[in-house]
Order: structure tokens, then C-alpha cells, then sequence
């Protein structure tokens, strides 16, 4: 057995170490590289964790790092299954057998890619970036460990990397499209094929498998599976839940109200009403367990007072909109909704913090967004306000919050334009929402 392990070990090294990388869509996702630390990237199941690890291994090749000194190693292999922590070191020895000129003398690129399927790899890792000379990343995520607490395991060792769904701008790429640079554009007809290509990303959603598919069928099943891995692997396996009757319920509920107030209380009564037995206690519990495996994220009110931002209803919003498209009718979806989703998730890869604002006159603004240097930004986002009524709504919520951030820039995003004869208050931007997704930075260095 012991002498097939080792086989098996060799073969994949020198797949590891010779096969081309795949090319695949460019994400915009960074990973610096720092002295002692592993990166970590994490994210939902499907959203290409995988790919991203090649696409740094590609990077590095760029940089002019000989080939053989990038290692892509695969754990979750049936073949591995004997692996135990005590024999990952076989691994690093089998490589520099071959390699000794390497030891210690150039740095090697390591990405473990589902290391935690071996017990104990924790102690492996920390050896590894404490005894050579060696960049190491890693992803993945089970029923073990979910994808963020591989990076918990480091215990700040590690530095994290979210790869979230395709982003506009990746989603277009992956059409083979190049998103333009410049703010505006001169061509009536572009501007008419940006359009067409928001429509798809609208009705597809941003998980890249999806995207190739070309029938809605195929997509919403797709989707469904996805969700059920993550139920039935990241959730219920790994924390021992035996009421899938009211998890599949929760979930069903939630994918099915994006950018909504999210109310546990009100869920609860429902299911009573509905016959589905389960406490209050459990639903918060298995909200925070979706949250985890990266399903769906709640943002506060924004407040000093933490008793105000616990009894405040927190706002849903779902890993992508396309979730939502595969657990809801299209008739039954609210477009608005969908496009405030969309932001959420743009804004939740640029910031640091994000939450909601309710201004003392009783009015809303969807965002309020600290960057990672602290500047902030209020973004209102609505559908259509080429009625006056609308326009002067949002615009009021906008200069409300305005006046309590006075720092903060203030954006509001649609689809149309405001009515013929009006005009935008000082300070406050109009962006359209598609125009304003491809202008975003996009990154997420944690």
C-alpha cells in the first residue's frame, strides 16, 4: 500500500510540474504575496477558487518562475485516500529528490488545493512556511472544514482571498468581451451591446459554469445542485442537522428574497403556521451556518448603538442574483431587487464595511460603504426613475443621509434616466447601474 501511495504521489508531481495551465477567465481577485504568511483563497462552492489558484501559478510563470517550481496539488483524489497527516512530508521529499538544486536556494510555489480532507494538515502548512523556502497557498472546502475555516486553521498564519461569483466585468470577459476603460462611450452601438450583455448577466447570474449553458432549464438545475452541496455538505453534514425539512424551507424562503429586511421572528411564525416544526434558536443558527459557506450575507443598519443594530431588521443578500433566478418564478422576481443584489455584491468585494442607512425623517438608503482607506460612499440604487415621484424619493433618502455622512459621496445607480426638466441636487451622481458595475475596481484583499 505504502509503495502505491508513493506512486501515486510521484505521478501527480510530475503531472504537477510539466502540465500547461488551463486558460480561463481572468478574475479580478488579487493575492499579494507576504513574508510567513499563506494565502488562503476561499469562497462558495463553484464560484472558481480552483481556477484562481491557476491563474496565479500563470502569474508567477509571467514573472519569469521556471515552471517546475509551480506546484498545483490536488488532494481530493480516491487514490490519496490512505494520506495521513504524518505523510504529507513524502510529498515535499519525493519533490526536492528530484529537484535538490531547489532546496532551499529558490522559492517554490506550492497550491494545495483541498488539503483538508487529511486531518492535521494544519501542523504540515506551518512546518512548510517555517522550514522552506516556499509560497504556499491553498483552498477548498467539505463537509470537514468549510473553505473559511481552512484559513481559521492557520490561527494568523494566513492571509485570505474571497472569490466571489463572476462580477460584471468578469462575466463579460468571459464572453470574450474587453470591458472598456474610458468612462463614457462614444458608440451608440457599444453602448447598445453593453446593454445586451447586462441583460445576460441579469437572467444568468455570475457562477462561470453557468454561463455556459445555454437553455434556462440546464441553468436552473445547475444552480439547484449547487445549493444543495452546500445544504446538504457545508451545512447539514458538517454541523449534524437532522431537520432538513426546515432547512430546505429556510433556504427556499431566503434565496427567494434577495435584498429584503430579514426578519428570523417572522420567518418563524410562518413555518408554525406552516406545520414545520423548528425553535427560533435553530433558524438563527442555520442562518449564521449559510452564512458561513457563503450562501447568503446579512448587512446591519448602520448605528453606533449595538442594541439598535440588534434589534434592527438586517438586509439578505445572496452570493449571486442568479440564485435567485433558479429558486423563483421570473414572474414572481422583483427586478429591482435583483439590481440591488448585484450592487451588494460589487460593493461587498471593493469595502471594507457595509451597512444600511435610515434617516431620522424615516427614509432608507440601501448602502453605505467604507472603503479599505476609510473613504465612504452612500449608493441608492432603484430600477427605473423616470417618473418624478420616484426621482424625488430617492433623491430625498440620498440628501437625508447625505447631511448625517457628510464625508461620504453619494451615488445613485438606475437603469433610466430622471425626468425630462430634472435635475441632480449638488453632490449627488447618477451613474447607470451597468455602467457603474464595469467602472468597478473589483479586488478583495483581506
Amino acid at each position: 500500500m505504502q509503495d502505491q501511495l508513493a506512486e501515486v504521489i510521484r505521478q501527480k508531481l510530475g503531472d504537477a510540474v510539466t502540465i500547461p495551465f488551463p486558460v480561463l477567465t481572468r478574475r479580478d481577485a488579487v493575492a499579494p504575496r507576504l513574508e510567513g504568511k499563506v494565502r488562503v483563497v476561499i469562497g462558495m462552492r463553484r464560484s472558481g477558487k480552483t481556477s484562481f489558484l491557476y491563474q496565479c501559478l500563470a502569474d508567477r510563470l509571467a514573472e519569469g518562475i521556471a515552471r517546475d517550481r509551480l506546484v498545483y496539488f490536488n488532494f481530493e483524489d480516491e487514490r490519496l485516500g490512505a494520506l495521513e497527516a504524518e505523510q504529507l512530508g513524502a510529498i515535499l521529499e519525493e519533490y526536492y529528490r528530484t529537484f535538490p538544486h531547489y532546496r532551499g536556494a529558490a522559492r517554490v510555489t506550492w497550491c494545495l488545493d483541498e488539503i483538508q480532507v487529511i486531518p492535521g494538515w494544519e501542523r504540515f502548512v506551518r512546518r512548510m512556511i517555517d522550514a522552506e523556502n516556499v509560497e504556499v497557498l491553498l483552498s477548498g472546502s467539505s463537509a470537514r472544514m468549510l473553505s473559511r475555516e481552512v484559513a481559521t486553521a492557520m490561527r494568523g498564519r494566513a492571509l485570505e482571498t474571497v472569490i466571489t461569483p463572476f462580477s460584471f466585468r468578469e462575466f463579460a470577459r468571459a464572453g470574450g468581451a474587453t470591458p472598456p476603460t474610458a468612462r463614457r462611450l462614444t458608440s451608440a452601438a457599444e453602448q447598445s451591446a453593453w446593454l445586451a450583455r447586462f441583460d445576460d448577466y441579469l437572467a444568468i447570474g455570475g457562477f462561470p459554469e453557468a454561463g455556459k449553458l445555454a437553455a434556462a432549464r440546464d441553468r436552473v438545475g445547475l444552480l439547484q445542485g449547487y445549493v444543495d452541496s452546500v445544504l446538504l455538505r457545508d451545512v447539514a453534514e458538517r454541523h449534524g442537522i437532522a431537520n432538513l425539512v426546515a432547512l430546505r424551507a429556510l433556504v427556499r424562503q431566503l434565496l427567494r428574497s434577495p435584498a429584503t429586511a430579514l426578519s428570523v421572528s417572522k420567518i418563524y411564525a410562518d413555518f408554525r403556521s406552516r406545520g414545520i416544526g423548528v425553535s427560533k434558536e435553530h433558524l438563527l443558527a442555520f442562518l449564521a451556518h449559510l452564512e458561513d459557506a457563503f450562501l447568503v450575507f446579512t448587512v446591519p443598519l448602520s448605528t453606533r448603538s449595538e442594541r439598535q443594530r440588534q434589534v434592527n431588521p438586517r438586509k439578505l443578500y445572496l452570493a449571486d442574483h442568479g440564485l435567485a433566478q433558479a429558486f423563483s418564478p421570473s414572474a414572481g422576481l422583483d427586478r429591482g431587487h435583483l439590481l440591488e443584489n448585484m450592487v451588494a455584491c460589487e460593493l461587498a468585494r471593493q469595502s471594507r464595511d457595509l451597512a444600511y442607512v435610515r434617516t431620522p425623517q424615516g427614509h432608507e438608503v440601501d448602502f453605505l460603504a467604507t472603503a479599505f482607506d476609510g473613504t465612504r460612499c452612500l449608493v441608492q440604487v432603484t430600477a427605473d426613475i423616470s417618473s418624478a415621484k420616484t426621482f424625488e424619493r430617492e433623491v430625498r433618502s440620498l440628501s437625508e443621509a447625505g447631511a448625517l455622512f457628510p464625508d461620504a459621496r453619494r451615488i445613485l445607480l438606475s437603469e433610466t434616466a430622471p425626468p425630462r426638466g430634472q435635475s441632480l441636487p449638488v453632490g449627488i451622481e447618477r451613474f447607470p447601474i451597468w455602467r457603474w458595475l464595469l467602472d468597478a475596481p473589483g479586488g478583495n484583499e483581506r
